[in-house]
């Protein structure tokens, strides 16, 4: 075996096992959080010893932050998937990212339970990293980017269009809220519908702005 060879397999045999290990912290991560878990109840579900999990990760929040990321990754994919689908059509654009996004959360809780780490212990925010939160926030951005895009092809300015994605944001995280717990029951209301029809109001009044 040549050593091209003999390093590429020894780099897909590191491969594998980050990601046995990822995903094996984020079963732990599901059940017990991000303070309840330990790199040891990590490498017990990897069915590795702690210190083959340190030789992949500094500590668990790098892995929960890895664990994250990932989760992240495939928001992303799922937001920019429906936007090409919308074709060029800004307000079938800006329906098909928000509704995406809601639709991502909805159908995956505990995706939305790791993204909601800064939240973890009540209302008071908590974070990992700076370069971690950095890194993991510039996702989030990015799932929620295509928002404001379409935002500013229908007219609006660069702040109306941040505003408009923090508050489809807040919206979403609201009504996901009240899906998953089951409280939207006493609403008698369907989460998705309001969401739908939350955009559906964003979309007219950012047209009728453009044609006055």
């Amino acid at each position: 075996m040549t050593d091209a060879a003999r390093s590429g397999r020894q780099e897909a045999v590191s491969e594998l096992k980050r990601a046995l290990i990822v995903a094996a912290a984020r079963r732990v991560f599901e059940a017990d959080g991000l303070e309840g878990a330990s790199v040891r109840a990590i490498a017990r579900e990897a069915g590795y010893t702690a210190g083959a999990i340190y030789f992949h990760f500094a500590n668990k929040e790098a892995i929960y932050a890895q664990v994250l990321e990932e989760s992240l990754d495939r928001l992303v994919a799922a937001v920019d998937r429906a936007v090409s689908i919308a074709g060029d059509d800004a307000t079938r654009q800006l329906s098909a990212a928000a509704l995406a996004f809601f639709d991502f959360y909805a159908e995956n809780p505990r995706d939305l339970d790791l993204g909601f780490y800064l939240f973890r212990g009540g209302v008071r925010p908590q974070g990992l990293s700076r370069d971690l939160d950095a890194r993991l926030n510039a996702r989030l951005t990015a799932s929620l980017a295509p928002i404001g895009t379409a935002a500013r092809a229908l007219g609006a300015d660069a702040t109306a269009a941040t505003a408009l994605i923090a508050d489809a944001f807040a919206h979403a995280a609201g009504l996901l809220l009240l899906e998953h717990s089951g409280r939207i029951r006493l609403f008698a209301s369907s989460s998705r519908k309001l969401m739908a029809d939350y955009i559906a109001t964003v979309i007219a009044r950012l047209v009728n702005s453009k044609s006055e």
